[in-house]
């Protein structure tokens, strides 16, 4: 690799640290690190701002700000405060049947909407009911996070590293179904369990505000039914849209803000009511992450990873699926899913053609991305999201704070879905 690429490695790892021990704000490192990339000519102002596989990815963003809006929208509805006495009384106020129930909610919304949608709009409930029951909400959105993941794995529309195989691979949207969805069912299942070793054992249930919870009637919640109607009919729209990607052809980002304008046109809600719940500071550090993670790409250092990772397993399918499980899952959780799963892509469609049309290496490489996206707070979009709510709210969640149990539930799903690649494809 050139000097050129050293450096922007030293400037990454650099402003990655600053990230992981919180010694400046995560908005500022970031901004710092895409700031020094640029001025030291690791990526220029056209890659960082318009390049599809080294700038920021404006889908993204504009995801997250249409997303955000229809969200703030609803919160004036009180729907939330609904949805949340609902779980509560479902869950007869134990804790870890409340994690259990809204950790199945979200991994299996997930599969339909891409899982920063699903966290957008089940987050506001999670502090909602954990204020009823006087528990903390930091292990609830924690899991959260991490099941969006997992579910989101499971369909071509569910995670936005699956949209872009499948547009390499040629694949469709039963294709997923058919090879992620049902060990993504099988890794739900295992989540849960560990959910009650990492979690479950630390809740304690209050009879007394248990029936309190029991006592309350949630149809009174609704603030708006107007209101309310109208959300859900744009919510619904904007759903139906994302589930038809593969037919309409329209992008989640462009859907998204088309939603939040016609929803924000239709209702009485102010321009500056509809833009009060947006996560700027999130929005912004997505920015500035991007960056960073494009000079890389523009340096020619994720491709030399990628292929060297690639060449270790000299040739052999067995040995390259694995490998590439690995490999995918452990960047993915350094760099953001999305851009390692752009850069890498292409070298997977080389060596799928080199061995025949094997389409395992596709499977390995989804469930690695989407997988390794858990290990850490900044490993994929879902958890970036997540914290950002969280801190908003007055319950911040350090990155080593969901590092330590994202590991923990990365090691565990890889290393269930190495035999399962395994025994179905290369035995």
């Amino acid at each position: 690799m050139s000097v050129l690429a050293w450096v922007s490695v030293a400037v990454f790892l650099v402003a990655y640290a600053l990230i992981a021990t919180e010694k400046v704000h995560r908005v500022a490192a970031a901004l710092g690190g895409a700031g020094i990339m640029l001025l030291i000519h690791a990526t220029k102002g056209e890659a960082a701002f318009f390049s599809r596989h080294a700038g920021i990815d404006w889908n993204v963003i504009f995801l997250l700000l249409g997303m955000m809006i229809i969200v703030g929208v609803l919160k004036q509805t009180g729907v939330f405060e609904y949805l949340a006495i609902w779980a509560a009384k479902r869950a007869r106020g134990r804790p870890f049947r409340l994690m259990v129930l809204l950790v199945l909610i979200t991994a299996a919304a997930s599969a339909l909407l891409d899982n920063v949608t699903t966290v957008l709009l089940i987050a506001p409930v999670t502090f909602l009911v954990c204020e009823r029951l006087a528990v903390n909400p930091a292990p609830f959105l924690i899991a959260e996070a991490m099941a969006s993941n997992i579910g989101g794995a499971a369909t071509l529309v569910g995670d936005p590293p699956n949209i872009i195989i499948a547009s390499r691979g040629g694949l469709t949207f039963n294709d997923f179904l058919a090879h992620m969805a049902p060990m993504v069912v099988v890794l739900t299942a295992v989540f849960v369990g560990l959910c009650w070793l990492m979690f479950g054992r630390s809740f304690r249930y209050d009879p007394e505000r248990a029936e309190s919870i029991m006592a309350l009637d949630e149809r009174e919640a609704i603030a708006d039914r107007r209101l309310l109607w109208q959300s859900l009919a744009v919510l619904a729209l904007v759903m139906a849209a994302f589930v038809l990607h593969p037919v309409l052809h329209y992008e989640p980002s462009v859907v998204a803000l088309l939603g939040a304008g016609v929803l924000v046109a239709a209702t009485k809600v102010t321009t500056e009511e509809a833009i009060a719940e947006v996560e700027w500071p999130t929005l912004v550090f997505f920015a500035g992450l991007f960056v960073m993670v494009g000079a890389l790409v523009e340096t020619g250092v994720i491709k030399e990873l990628s292929r060297a990772a690639v060449s270790a397993t000299s040739g052999q399918p067995e040995a390259t699926a694995l490998g590439l499980l690995g490999v995918s899952a452990a960047l993915s959780a350094i760099v953001d899913n999305i851009p390692y799963v752009a850069t890498m892509s292409p070298i997977v469609e080389q060596l799928v053609q080199a061995n025949g049309g094997h389409d395992v290496l596709w499977w390995a490489l989804a469930f690695g991305a989407d997988l390794g996206g858990n290990a850490t707070a900044v490993g994929a979009a879902a958890n970036v999201v997540v914290l950002g709510i969280a801190a908003r709210n007055g319950t911040p969640i350090s990155f080593w704070q969901f590092t330590k149990y994202g590991l923990i539930v990365t090691a565990v799903t890889v290393a269930l879905v190495a035999p399962y690649l395994w025994l179905r494809y290369l035995l």
